[in-house]
């Protein structure tokens, strides 16, 4: 038989027997493996962060690359689909000094073609024009002056040639159809191959009366001076040169590739400076 002496405490001091006591606001024990899964979420998260900046770095640089000549060439051959109607045919055009003595002209579209085959569109000569170039699709619409006692046929052409086959066209363009009204009423005729893009722009008008022609004739013969023909006194050469010249050029300012925007000069370490607000006009 044993005898067991009970345990006593003295006043004052810790309890051998008891656990030692524990700080009021101790941070619980990281179990080692949370710590590295929560480590390893950081870095994979960060490369994804970084991943998608470069991926999206990469492609702005891409798209704002300013293409080869003839890959830009190439590309203005489908902007008969991939530009807006109004950005090809403007609802209005303007031509300062345009008209005859440096009168001022405004051209106004009233009327717009479904974009056409060339069989359709063309007439046989144009037709046997092309043929050593191919022909994608014919874009038209019609235009009036201010007055409205002319009316302007113009059309866009586009091709699948390159620049070389497109030049070997330049001096041989014959007068152009006319969408919109017969080819006894064409009056003066321009048109012209650009070497922005693979495509013919031409541009026919014709007195809104109906009045008959004998033949179409080039605007360059109608805007002279010594012209004196009715269709030159009406200023129909201008109509016909002016438009073709508005429209071919609006078609090249589509052509031409889109410069990347120049980024704003920074201090290291300071945010870029915020532009002054424009006064109201």
């Amino acid at each position: 038989m044993t005898t067991t002496t009970p345990r006593t405490t003295i006043p004052g001091e810790p309890d051998p027997w008891s656990p030692p006591p524990q700080p009021a606001h101790a941070p619980p024990r990281r179990h080692p493996a949370r710590v590295a899964a929560a480590a390893l979420c950081l870095v994979l998260g960060g490369g994804l962060v970084g991943g998608a900046a470069v991926t999206t770095w990469v492609e702005h640089r891409a798209a704002n690359r300013a293409l080869p000549a003839d890959a830009a060439y190439r590309k203005a051959g489908s902007l008969w689909r991939a530009a807006p109607v109004d950005s090809l045919f403007p609802p209005v055009l303007t031509g300062p000094s345009a008209g005859p003595g440096g009168a001022d002209r405004t051209w106004t579209r009233i009327a717009l073609a479904p974009d056409a085959d060339c069989p359709a569109a063309l007439a046989a000569d144009w037709q046997a024009l092309l043929a050593p170039t191919g022909c994608t699709r014919v874009l038209r619409a019609t235009y009036t002056d201010a007055t409205r006692s002319s009316l302007i046929a113009v059309g866009m052409v586009f091709t699948p040639a390159d620049e070389p086959a497109m030049r070997s066209l330049g001096g041989r363009l014959t007068a152009p159809p006319a969408y919109g009204f017969p080819d006894d009423r064409r009056a003066a005729w321009a048109a012209s191959v650009r070497t922005e893009a693979p495509a013919v722009v031409y541009a026919v008008s014709a007195f809104a009366d109906g009045r008959p022609q004998d033949a179409p004739r080039p605007a360059e013969e109608l805007v002279k001076k010594d012209a004196t023909e009715a269709a030159a006194r009406a200023g129909l050469g201008h109509e016909a040169k002016g438009l073709a010249d508005r429209l071919g050029d609006g078609l090249a300012a589509l052509a031409a590739p889109t410069p990347a925007p120049a980024a704003p000069a920074t201090t290291p370490g300071t945010a870029p400076a915020t532009p002054a607000p424009k006064a109201a006009r």
